[in-house]
């Protein structure tokens, strides 16, 4: 095929602007979602322009994030974009990257709540891109629920916003507080929330363990707690009776390595009904337990 040049010039069709960019990545998946991306078309739409010349500014789009993966860059980033749950949620390097093991949480605070009825109060501790917040509004009748989602990053919240306007109707029971942990909630909130959760920074500093492409390019205020990994989970588990009220939940994801601390940290704090969730790999991934 042609060079760049060529390519900008429209001299390219999708399908072989598909086969350069599948060379270039060795990965055809990848290579499809670029240039979906970059063209603003869906599969099927990609499909039908097989052979339909690659407009000049979509094939400067593909060149530039072929570049940026090619460089390491995380897809997720290099795209804009990635699935959590039923959502399409905008990502960047402002927040943490949605994973599929943080998914089932969701199910384990949308089924509490179901069960308390309407109206609950949900608090998503570090909600980062908004993941867990708007996917438990997405997946509860309308109205059935507040979920304030809150960050220390004014970053992060920008970004769970956008998210939430993407959602539409269903992100209507969206809050958003700025600041640390239980430090962004309004004192009115105290002993009446039914649910926390979060999925806070629970990974060591200096862990040998810890994925290169992670560490150069997610946040690591998002990332590292201290010399254990423990030191923000320490903080919203002991706080939880404060702001929980009778029989409420609180649910935190951790390193499954992290087990017996965390439950620990739970029977410390006074919770009572203290369960460990395992994630689709088998792997213990979230500890739940409930005000007395």
């Amino acid at each position: 095929m042609g060079s760049a040049g060529s390519r900008e010039e429209g001299n390219v069709t999708w399908a072989e602007m598909l086969a350069h960019v599948t060379a270039e990545l060795g990965d055809r998946n990848e290579a499809r979602w670029v240039c979906e991306t970059a063209g603003g078309l869906d599969a099927a739409e990609l499909r039908a322009a097989a052979g339909e010349w690659v407009p000049e500014r979509a094939g400067k789009q593909v060149e530039s994030m072929l570049r940026r993966r090619l460089g390491g860059e995380p897809l997720q980033y290099v795209l804009g974009r990635w699935g959590f749950r039923r959502l399409d949620l905008m990502v960047d390097t402002r927040v943490l990257i949605p994973r599929p093991e943080t998914e089932l949480v969701v199910d384990i605070v949308t089924a509490f709540v179901r069960g308390a009825g309407p109206g609950a109060t949900v608090v998503d501790l570090g909600t980062g891109s908004g993941a867990i917040g708007l996917a438990v509004l997405d997946e509860l009748p309308p109205g059935h629920a507040t979920v304030w989602m809150t960050d220390a990053s004014a970053d992060a919240l920008d970004v769970a916003r956008a998210n939430a306007a993407g959602v539409g109707r269903a992100a209507m029971g969206a809050r958003f507080a700025h600041g640390n942990w239980y430090g962004a909630l309004d004192g009115s909130l105290r002993g009446a929330v039914d649910v926390i959760v979060s999925n806070p920074p629970y990974v060591a500093e200096g862990d040998p363990d810890l994925e290169e492409s992670v560490s150069a390019w997610e946040p690591a205020s998002a990332l590292l707690s201290g010399s254990d990994g423990l030191d923000d989970l320490r903080v919203i588990v002991a706080g939880a009776p404060e702001w929980l009220r009778p029989g409420g939940l609180i649910v935190v994801e951790m390193g499954h390595t992290q087990t017996d601390e965390l439950i620990d940290l739970y029977q410390g704090a006074g919770l009572d009904d203290v369960r460990v969730h395992r994630d689709l790999a088998g792997r213990d991934r979230f500890v739940s337990g409930r005000r007395a």
